[in-house]
């Protein structure tokens, strides 16, 4: 690992945080790496070893593309007056052939004045080479990234570049069979609906969430999310420290869903045989973190970022 350019204080850091693995002390070794990225720098394990680079990688220009180290250093759109009917946001990192299927069925079935924004969240030379190929289409606009940034940055990009005034996030191993776009938008046109979606869950205590029928909700699973921009601007960016895609989901609907204490909340609701398939996704390189302790305690920080900010929050569980 080269020290070049890494502040001592934050290399001492780094190497203490190290001994804490090694010891067991996970609290302290979640303390350090608070104090690591608290400086601007990311740690990465490597066994016994570790690597630190910036937190946030530098922006590059490549030919024709911009490529983006940060969610804040892509030009935003929400000065802008909003056109059409909504903007879907795909995050595209690995197989391409998932991102191809859902882009057909979208483009089969979507209403006109959808436009797509497509992050390429630090592409795999497969993905970044379909990317590439594919045909210019006024509707559609691929925002490239220098390095891969992770869901919570890439969602918040597809956010800045969403021109519609309804966004709809969508996993790339979903396909629609029929419009998906027009009922989520419909479902949004009560104004008590803060974030509709394909599928739901529900808690008792907002600590333990289970897969719900359609109707009110407590959250939108991230497969399959829509929102008002004008919400997301106002309430956003997504919190980029979360890993878990499941936990930033449920975070992101309680947010848009909170009208503040002693304030009715307003209601999260799936749709009733969404016209769309589930695909098993296919192993990937993102998908390749093994089980460990480091995965377990990320999972865990993200269960409790949910947790300090809405766990006394009863008035927001739909059965109460």
């Amino acid at each position: 690992m080269s020290r070049r350019h890494i502040p001592q204080p934050v290399l001492d850091a780094a190497h203490a945080r190290s001994a804490a693995r090694s010891a067991g002390d996970w609290s302290e070794a979640d303390r350090l790496r608070a104090e690591i990225e608290a400086a601007g720098w990311k740690i990465v394990d490597r066994g016994t070893d570790f690597g630190l680079s910036p937190m946030a990688p530098p922006d590059e220009l490549d030919g024709d593309h911009a490529r983006y180290g940060s969610s804040a250093s892509v030009p935003s759109r929400f000065d802008d007056a909003p056109i059409g009917v909504a903007t879907l946001v795909l995050v595209a990192t690995e197989r391409p052939h998932e991102l191809g299927r859902a882009l057909a069925g979208l483009r089969a079935t979507a209403p006109i004045g959808t436009s797509i924004v497509i992050v390429a969240d630090g592409p795999s030379a497969e993905q970044a080479a379909a990317l590439d190929g594919m045909s210019p289409d006024d509707a559609t606009e691929v925002v490239w990234t220098s390095a891969r940034l992770g869901r919570a940055a890439a969602t918040n990009i597809g956010i800045r570049r969403a021109a519609g005034p309804v966004v709809v996030l969508m996993d790339t191993n979903l396909e629609p069979t029929g419009d998906i776009i027009t009922p989520l938008v419909g479902v949004l046109g009560d104004p008590g609906v803060a974030i509709a979606g394909a599928w739901g869950v529900v808690s008792d205590d907002l600590r333990a969430f289970e897969d719900a029928p359609s109707g009110d909700v407590d959250a939108i699973l991230g497969d399959c999310q829509a929102f008002r921009r004008a919400d997301a601007i106002e309430r956003g960016p997504l919190d980029e420290h979360f890993r878990s895609p499941g936990s930033l989901a449920v975070w992101w609907s309680l947010v848009l869903r909170d009208s503040g204490e002693g304030q009715a909340p307003r209601r999260g609701v799936s749709l009733d045989a969404p016209p769309i398939v589930r695909h098993e996704p296919a192993r990937g390189a993102e998908d390749a973190e093994p089980p460990g302790p480091d995965r377990d305690r990320q999972a865990k920080r993200d269960r409790y970022r949910i947790i300090d900010r809405f766990g006394s929050r009863r008035d927001l569980l739909a059965r109460g």
